[in-house]
């Protein structure tokens, strides 16, 4: 399979700025509301007298939603088109942040996590779609990395702009402030109409083998799919849980233990931005990933030691974001070659869908096995476990690798 469909080849570099830059911003929206409620756990559980395991379940309904929806998502995608699928996932965000603002119990809240896991899941096979099918060939390793990055930097951007919305008038305006940043990434999508309508490549596509329900009988695809589930599984237990986990294994404010959480994040954009130049060399993109992953591996043992000083905190997140932030380019590499090669352009919204439903799966395991051992008390024993997960990304990276060659 070519890298791009036809229709997307003879894109001007206008054209494919267009349609980076606002699927990019669309990106980064859905990692930020990753983090709208994260940062509001203490005033949640203050508010509605809720456990560590009780928030957490919260984000386990997010995600629920969002992994089994992502999977039947990239059908939709492929039937009515990348960019009305995008405009809905992106509104219903916007919902559901007003809906935390207007909470008044815990199952309210649990509704509200439901909506935003609804809208959640059209990003990975909408995106996708519209890379693949409207930027040019030569541009598309530039539209990935581009594609992680936006992500990165949308999770970076939520914790303080949602904890300083919370301080300085509440934790309801937290959330109203996230549903504003929705609207705006509505707005975008809008004015770029034009650049995202795929329904010529669509229709192109269409005609060509491939789809259905064929890639679930590939093996490749489910290892994918479980490299997906064990790397982000590891991110959940920091995305959730590290400013906590600092403060009370290192006594360390919250503040000083949310930085170290703000310098993974970024970290992990400058990761993802350094990877985009080292992705494509070669056939070996596994090795990379690997190697990343092992050194992030090594600051997640560190920490879970107990043993470095509490001013350390910051850098080692810093080394462990850039880490694993420079695997993301080479991953999607790595993924699309084994999992599309197969199918041709008619599949790319359901295989990506599915592949990618193994983010939502890790993130949603994530808050309810990791807070347990939160309120057990075992705050390095969540660390533990990010390094053991991210052993397995390792393995099963370096399988994905060798059958993707195989295949």
């Amino acid at each position: 399979m070519s890298a791009a469909s036809p229709a997307a080849a003879p894109a001007s570099l206008k054209s494919d700025a267009a349609v980076i830059s606002a699927v990019g911003f669309a990106h980064g929206t859905s990692h930020f509301f990753h983090f709208v409620m994260p940062p509001l756990f203490p005033w949640l559980m203050r508010e509605f007298s809720l456990s560590f395991t009780q928030v957490g379940a919260a984000m386990t309904v997010f995600f629920v939603v969002s992994g089994i929806g992502q999977a039947l998502a990239g059908f939709v995608v492929d039937r009515v088109g990348a960019l009305r699928v995008l405009a809905f996932g992106v509104g219903a965000l916007s919902l559901a942040a007003l809906g935390i603002a207007s909470a008044q119990n815990y199952p309210m809240l649990l509704v509200a996590a439901g909506i935003a896991g609804l809208g959640n899941c059209v990003f990975h096979p909408a995106d996708y779609s519209l890379l693949n099918r409207r930027v040019s060939t030569a541009r598309l390793g530039h539209a990935f990395s581009v594609h992680g990055l936006s992500g990165s930097l949308g999770w970076a951007a939520a914790p303080p702009f949602v904890l300083a919305l919370a301080t300085a008038w509440g934790w309801r305006a937290g959330a109203v402030g996230a549903a504003i940043v929705g609207g705006g990434a509505l707005a975008v999508l809008l004015l770029n109409r034009r650049q995202l309508d795929d329904t010529a490549a669509r229709a192109e596509a269409a005609r060509r083998p491939g789809g259905s329900f064929a890639f679930l009988s590939v093996g490749v695809v489910w290892m994918c799919f479980a490299f997906f589930l064990v790397s982000v599984m590891a991110f959940g237990g920091l995305q959730n849980f590290a400013p906590p986990i600092f403060e009370r294994s290192y006594g360390v404010s919250l503040a000083f233990a949310t930085s170290g959480l703000t310098a993974y994040l970024l970290a992990n954009a400058a990761g993802t931005a350094t990877g985009g130049f080292f992705a494509s060399r070669g056939q070996h993109q596994e090795r990379l990933v690997a190697a990343a992953l092992a050194a992030a591996a090594l600051c997640s043992i560190a920490l879970a030691s107990t043993a470095v000083p509490a001013w350390s905190l910051v850098a080692l997140m810093a080394m462990m974001g850039f880490g694993v932030g420079f695997t993301g380019p080479s991953r999607d590499i790595l993924v699309r070659r084994a999992a599309t090669s197969r199918f041709g352009s008619g599949a790319y919204g359901r295989i990506y869908g599915f592949v990618y439903s193994g983010i939502d799966t890790g993130l949603a395991i994530a808050p309810i096995v990791f807070g347990h051992l939160m309120d057990a008390g075992r705050y390095s024993g969540v660390l533990w476990g990010v390094a053991a997960l991210q052993c397995g990304a390792i393995l099963t990276a370096l399988a994905v690798g060798s059958r993707s060659r195989q295949a």
